[in-house]
């Protein structure tokens, strides 16, 4: 506990999904001087801006949680963004951080930057065996720039940046509006509890429910990443995640199971499926620094729709 109490942290995107539970976690652990800037006070596209930030937080570390995310249909509608956005925020804060001599950069990669046939379970050294898969291609190789930038500036000025690699989030607090820009979960439970509130019959799912995917629980993700941040210091990147894949087609009988819809599944098969597969290799991050998930799907599932059904105002459906 006592390694955060004297230490400023500056963490990127704060305010957002994953980045509520960093600083939940952050403050579990004593740390007393954490700064979440707002987007519409520092654009971190700005050299400026970054550069007015870090000189009024003067941070130890930086938490860069910031990023452009969307789910596949998101994705394919703004490559432009996905890609430009999440690189310039990274690069410039990063170099900035080096320049002003931050004593530790962490930042947040993606599952989607691994190659679209990379053999499961993913492995980190299997990050450069091949091209992302098409739709997440701009977010995955935004992200994995800054693994170069990274490890380039630790080679050349012994800058501690360390680059983590997390499954797929979900939980409570995820983003559920619009629908065409969440990610999996949040749109399949969104899809079955807004049918039941509407007397519908049935919800349409895209793709073909073939692919598989892991999910790693927010609070579990928040954890990881504090404790990276407290004990990695090497520029190896890690895998964050359960180390446990399931279908999309499985996942939305869970989805509906858990959710109480009692319709039919319609499958878009004109939709695109994404990545085939997606199973992280996660002995790294515990014989680094003894991360382990705790939280089931099973588990955290109902606690997510809970929260969801809690926010629309909703006590029972059905």
């Amino acid at each position: 506990m006592r390694f955060w109490e004297d230490k400023r942290v500056l963490v990127t995107g704060g305010t957002g999904f994953l980045g509520r539970y960093v600083v939940q976690e952050l403050k579990r652990k004593k740390c007393e001087r954490i700064f979440t800037p707002r987007r519409k006070e520092y654009d971190l596209r700005s050299l400026d801006s970054i550069k007015r930030l870090l000189d009024l937080t003067q941070p130890d570390i930086i938490i860069h949680l910031a990023a452009v995310v969307g789910g596949i249909g998101a994705n394919k509608e703004n490559p432009g963004p996905f890609f430009f956005d999440n690189v310039m925020m990274g690069v410039l804060l990063m170099d900035e951080a080096r320049r002003l001599g931050v004593k530790k950069f962490v930042a947040i990669g993606t599952i989607c930057a691994y190659p679209k046939y990379t053999k499961v379970p993913f492995k980190e050294e299997d990050l450069w065996d091949g091209y992302p898969e098409e739709t997440n291609a701009p977010y995955g190789l935004a992200k994995k720039i800054l693994l170069v930038q990274s490890q380039a500036y630790r080679q050349q000025y012994g800058f501690n940046s360390i680059f983590l690699l997390p499954a797929n989030l979900y939980g409570p607090g995820d983003h559920f509006y619009p629908l065409e820009d969440s990610h999996v979960i949040p749109a399949l439970i969104k899809k079955c509890i807004d049918a039941q509130i509407k007397g519908k019959k049935s919800i349409t799912v895209w793709g073909t429910g073939k692919p598989t995917r892991e999910f790693l629980y927010v609070a579990d993700a928040a954890r990881a990443i504090v404790l990276a941040a407290e004990k990695y210091n090497s520029p190896e990147p890690i895998n964050i995640g359960t180390h446990t894949e399931i279908s999309i087609r499985n996942l939305v009988r869970l989805i509906v199971q858990a959710s109480g819809f009692k319709g039919k599944i319609k499958w878009d098969t004109s939709k695109p499926d994404g990545q085939p597969r997606r199973c992280l290799d996660v002995s790294r991050a515990k014989k680094a620094f003894g991360f382990q998930a705790t939280t089931k799907l099973k588990d955290g599932l109902p606690k997510t729709i809970a929260w969801y059904k809690k926010q629309i105002g909703l006590r029972e459906v059905g």
